[in-house]
């Protein structure tokens, strides 16, 4: 029997993906700590995704996994054999993996890796001192001429017929045991009998696909033999229709006990409760059909729906568009608000009444799907170890990365941007931050630098700290380094804090790095890090102390799909200033100020701060103003800024719109929003208005 197994297509891609970047991460964890559990994780990482790429019949990949897997057998069988080659090497493995399976998911073969697996091949002879098959043979369905070769396209790759791959040379060690798996029925059955077995399975109450575990369970089985009686019926299976998650069956089939139990063995959440031989009853006799009698095999009937299915995944297009549909409803729910206020005032109560109803619903509505769109920050965090791995080995450093609060949950719009960020932040700080072991001695330092990554929740924000320990920044080459590319003047230098000078840091092409690696160095990065974070509603900082390390602060928002602005009037228009980049607001009078260089400066806590008009940042024509003004102070890239405004209209908390083309083309505008009144509202992004 076929099946298309193109529908399980997304789930193989996302399943796999998880299982390999799982390998990948026990694999640094085996060399750096040697847990005998973590080999079992790895061992049980590979099976899956041998079983998982067989069944959808992509043999490139099974074939790799299951070189893997004996590698990682054979270290479970003596943890002797671990070695840093061996590791490197299963990480090669990995990467290719993924790389195959990020191929198949843009409907292109699986690269070759026929140099890969000699490789692993010669690896797995050195280790276990036999000489591996050629391939791996999957269990046929049932003897029958293989089929003529045919190209690959996109269907064939999702054909669960697998590819009965050559037999090795008989002169090969285990020849014979390889070969077994492919012998046709007319030589082996003389040797044995058929016999049925009846078979009892139960899928685990909290596996989320059950439907596809249930037709992996009768692949195998009718890899083995013939099914009879298969209750669920097979439909139901393949719909995940499976009440209580039991499914029976009975398999005539000429292999013993030892052959099923082994077939249903490593099938993930699938428990055997039964295998006894099946007892084959003559047919029964006739039954009146007055008698209202039942026959005593009958199925169940179930009125329920299946109680196995309480999660289900979630396709993130689909929780945008929820998302987007929310805030299309707050927005109509704030017109109403505001159309409500211009009604006579003995109609109005009900209005508000029933606007009020509508927005509490609505607004919870929102809450729930942002709380689906919430994900631990573990999604990215998992993957820095390898990366930490990677980095150190190639700049010759010894390095201990720990990372704790991973658990904790952030939109997970926010978590696609921070990926990058955060790996930049880790090769500065093994490339620049920690010194080579020979330095760190001399220092009185251990030769293992260390790296720290911790989460923490700070009310209605995420943190997200990177600390190392190795030689800080210097503030004064810093400030030289931005006066040299002309990103700063030495009177503004002069008056920086460390603190602010650390920042310079983000300025393009900032940096003080005394060589230029692949790995970073030319100053080009920090000031994307920086660009992302405030894009996403967040803000970065900076500490550090020479000789004691550098310490990198994310202050992130939970979700950016609702901010919180300071709306702000020039001339005639209304922006909105993310309040998360505001310091505060003050009054002055603008022909008083101090001038540097036609510069005005408006005086604030301790120092002077450069006056900007928002009338002339954007280019919109307002009357000019005299006397005293409202003022908006503003972080910057280069420190502090004061914003000359208009007026000061309010705060509003507002669903953010992205730009559509050609308004994302513009420098200084982040989105826009809509205010009750049906108003739109650009947002400012006051550090990119700046620098345009």
């Amino acid at each position: 029997m076929t099946m298309d197994m193109s529908r399980y297509l997304g789930l193989f891609l996302t399943e796999a993906s998880e299982h390999l970047e799982g390998l990948g991460r026990d694999l640094v964890q085996l060399e750096r700590e040697g847990a005998p559990a973590v080999v079992d994780s790895m061992f049980r990482h590979a099976h899956s995704v041998k079983g998982m790429a067989s069944s959808m019949g992509f043999e490139s990949i099974a074939v790799v996994a299951h070189r893997v897997e004996d590698l990682v057998d054979a270290i479970r069988q003596d943890p002797a054999k671990l070695e840093r080659s061996l590791v490197d090497l299963l990480l090669s493995a990995t990467d290719v993996m993924l790389a195959q399976v990020r191929a198949v998911s843009e409907s292109k073969p699986p690269d070759d890796a026929s140099s890969l697996l000699g490789q692993l091949a010669e690896k797995v002879s050195a280790v276990t001192g036999r000489t591996p098959g050629a391939t791996r043979v999957i269990n046929q369905a049932k003897a029958s001429p293989p089929a003529a070769p045919a190209p690959v396209t996109a269907a064939a790759r999702v054909s669960p017929q697998a590819v009965e791959a050559p037999p090795p040379p008989a002169s090969e060690p285990a020849a014979e045991a390889r070969v077994a798996a492919v012998v046709p029925p007319s030589e082996e059955g003389a040797a044995k009998t058929a016999k049925r077995w009846a078979v009892r399975l139960r899928i685990a109450p909290t596996c989320q696909t059950p439907g596809v575990r249930a037709f992996l369970v009768h692949k195998r089985l009718t890899g083995l033999g013939t099914l009879h009686g298969l209750q669920p019926p097979l439909e139901d299976l393949k719909a995940g229709r499976i009440p209580e998650g039991n499914i029976q069956v009975e398999l005539e089939t000429a292999e013993g006990e030892e052959a099923i139990r082994k077939a249903l063995r490593n099938v993930a959440e699938v428990e055997l409760v039964s295998l006894k031989p099946a007892v084959v009853a003559p047919p029964p006799a006739p039954v009146p059909a007055a008698s209202g009698l039942v026959p005593a095999e009958a199925p169940r009937a179930s009125n329920s729906a299946d109680a196995t299915a309480r999660t289900v995944r979630v396709r993130t297009e689909l929780l945008d568009y929820f998302l987007d549909t929310v805030g299309e409803l707050l927005l109509a729910t704030a017109r109403l608000r505001e159309l409500g206020k211009v009604l006579p005032e003995n109609s109005r109560p009900p209005i508000e009444e029933g606007v009020y109803r509508l927005h509490t619903l609505v607004k919870d509505l929102h809450d729930k799907v942002m709380s689906a769109r919430m994900t631990p920050l573990s999604l990215i965090t998992d993957r820095l170890p390898r990366a930490a791995r990677d980095i150190a080995r190639r700049r010759e450093r010894e390095v201990d990365l720990v990372i704790t609060g991973a658990e904790i949950e952030l939109d997970r719009a926010i978590l696609d941007e921070l990926a990058d960020p955060l790996l930049h932040l880790l090769r500065n700080c093994i490339d620049h931050g920690l010194e080579s072991p020979e330095d760190r001695v001399a220092a009185g330092k251990g030769a293992r630098g260390r790296v720290l990554v911790s989460v923490r929740r700070a009310r209605d924000r995420v943190v997200v700290e990177m600390e190392d320990d190795g030689r800080g920044m210097n503030a004064a080459k810093l400030k030289t380094a931005a006066v040299a590319r002309g990103a700063l003047s030495a009177e503004a230098a002069a008056r920086m804090t460390d603190r602010e000078a650390f920042m310079l840091a983000c300025l393009p092409g900032v940096s003080t790095a005394q060589d230029v690696s692949e790995i970073s160095g030319r100053g080009v990065g920090m000031d994307a890090v920086k660009r992302v974070v405030e894009n996403v509603g967040g803000t970065l900082e900076i500490e550090s102390e020479l000789g004691r390390g550098t310490r990198f602060t994310l202050r992130l928002p939970l979700t950016v799909a609702v901010v919180h602005l300071l709306l702000v009037a020039v001339g005639d228009e209304v922006f909105g200033l993310p309040i998360a980049k505001v310091v505060g607001a003050m009054e002055a009078d603008s022909e008083r100020l101090d001038r540097s260089r036609e510069m005005p400066l408006l005086p604030h806590g301790q120092g002077l701060l450069p006056v900007y008009g928002l009338d002339e940042l954007t280019g919109v024509q307002a009357p000019p103003r005299k006397g005293v003004r409202p003022f908006v102070v503003m972080e910057g890239d280069a420190g502090r800024v004061a914003l000359a405004v208009d007026g000061l209209v309010g705060q509003e908390e507002a669903v953010l719109k992205p730009l559509s083309r050609p308004l994302d083309l513009l420098p200084g505008l982040s989105g826009v929003t809509i205010l009750g009144s049906g108003r739109p509202v650009f947002i400012l992004d006051v550090p990119r208005l700046l620098s345009a």
